[in-house]
């Protein structure tokens, strides 16, 4: 089935059209027969993508870029209001659409499978969208990452289910309406929206409202913040709730994860009212305890959708990862570099323990780079924490995307607390510094793992370049 565009929809211009979100929703109106165009601050492999949809992408903001018969802007809460092109939508009066307006008006009319938490979002919808993909259903997905195959972050699918990602951190995901919700983690992020976490409860709370009668909420029983938003949701009779984790009383419980290598074994017992009880095992194809949790959470979501548990389970076996989440880049000289989009010392923590099961004795070497001064300012010591589970880190200077400087907030917060917990660690004010600096000190079996949600990734491919020079 092919939704009918919204009449808004038809002719959109995006601000910040190369934003993974935002490209996401692009590719698929103009795989729906809409006339797309956007903007975006420099020139990208996604605006290449999105060019040979048929989009007509600009370099740089501009008021010009506006098309004269634009049926709307659509924007992320990223976009200032005085960016020249928004400036000139309100001058004309064309509409401004918020991105996750656009993308809940794409959802109408499909059965939504909505994936929220304070980490492993990406990973998990992507790990959905590929295992129905995989079983004919062709559904259609909106994902915050590409995929490793096919290479997108979006499809226009033929079939009823639409996956997304269900983003808390602007409380965009309030205007969902999703058959499924699942909730991986409940945890404080974002400090320029949150300031508290009574604060990310009451939007966690709001999320789940918002499922159709007859619908499930699939969340996390191992994790504090999901057990308290679960306890704070135990009077909502309508709101059927299924959880997964190793919790003895999970109706999806992991019951072993064996890693080899880049790789993991996870078995699940499957139980619960309306679920014989038995065990599955299934491969994931990236390394880790946390990632294989993603996985059973995905398989409880589809199990939910209707999917059966056997067919999805063999399904999500064919997943091979997302860009930028543990992706392995390359190998030179004996050395592997691997690109981490891990940004909260949680999900840092997550991946520095699971590129250690596949080290075979040699060290973990991190290059990271903090995003944003808002959240280095609450989080720095977190941060160092998890850094002290490398063999040897560098640390760059903040990335600010959509802020602005705070004073006094540099990467040396972080630095000073990684070495209090015992870190070796130094800072590398120049970017352009780290490719020489990893090949001073990474041997023959050593894992160089490039951490960050910004312009980190950059740095994979000169690493390589440098070992093997």
């Amino acid at each position: 089935m092919t939704p009918a565009i919204p009449p808004a929809m038809d002719r959109p211009h995006f601000i910040g059209i190369g934003g993974a979100g935002m490209s996401g929703i692009a590719k698929i109106l103009a795989r729906r027969g809409a006339r797309v165009a956007g903007s975006d601050a420099k020139d990208s492999e996604t605006a290449a993508a999105l060019r040979a949809l048929g989009v007509e992408v600009h370099v740089g903001h501009a008021a010009a870029h506006l098309a004269d018969d634009a049926s709307s802007v659509v924007v992320s809460s990223a976009i200032r209001a005085d960016n020249p092109e928004l400036a000139e939508a309100t001058r004309r009066g064309v509409p401004a659409v918020h991105r996750s307006e656009a993308l809940a008006a794409l959802m109408t009319g499909l059965r939504t499978i909505a994936v929220a938490g304070t980490h492993g979002k990406t990973t998990t919808t992507s790990m959905l969208a590929v295992a129905l993909t995989r079983l004919g259903l062709s559904p259609s997905y909106a994902i915050g990452g590409d995929l490793d195959v096919p290479g997108s972050n979006a499809e226009a699918g033929t079939g009823d289910l639409f996956v997304a990602e269900a983003d808390e951190s602007d409380r965009s995901f309030h205007r969902y309406r999703p058959e499924v919700a699942v909730v991986l983690n409940v945890e404080l992020d974002h400090h320029a929206n949150y300031a508290s976490m009574e604060e990310i409860y009451e939007s966690f709370e709001i999320f789940a409202s918002r499922v159709r009668a007859g619908g499930t909420l699939v969340i996390n029983a191992d994790q504090a913040g999901a057990r308290e938003l679960t306890a704070r949701l135990a009077d909502r009779q309508k709101l059927r709730i299924v959880t997964y984790g190793e919790a003895p009383e999970a109706d999806f419980r992991v019951v072993r994860v064996v890693p080899d290598r880049l790789t993991s074994e996870v078995t699940v017992a499957i139980g619960g009212e309306d679920v014989p009880a038995r065990e599955l095992a299934f491969r994931v194809a990236v390394p880790g305890r946390h990632y294989a949790h993603n996985a059973v959470a995905a398989l409880a979501a589809g199990v939910a959708a209707g999917v059966p548990a056997e067919e999805l389970a063999h399904a999500l076996g064919f997943y091979t990862g997302v860009r930028r989440r543990l992706q392995l880049m390359g190998e030179a000289a004996g050395v592997q570099v691997v690109d981490s989009y891990a940004h909260h010392p949680t999900e840092m923590a997550a991946d520095l323990e699971a590129i250690r099961g596949g080290t075979e004795g040699g060290r973990v070497l991190v290059a990271f780079q903090p995003h944003l001064f808002s959240r280095t300012k609450e989080l720095a010591e977190e941060m160092g924490r998890a850094l002290a589970l490398a063999d040897a880190c560098l640390v760059l200077g903040i990335y600010p995307a959509r802020e602005d400087p705070i004073p006094g907030v540099t990467s040396e917060l972080i630095v000073d607390a990684a070495r209090a917990h015992g870190a070796d660690v130094r800072s590398v004010a120049d970017k352009s510094a780290v490719p020489d600096a990893v090949a001073g000190i990474a041997g023959p079996g050593d894992i160089v793992l490039t951490m960050g949600a910004g312009d980190v990734t950059e740095l994979g491919p000169q690493i390589l370049a440098r070992l093997s020079g």
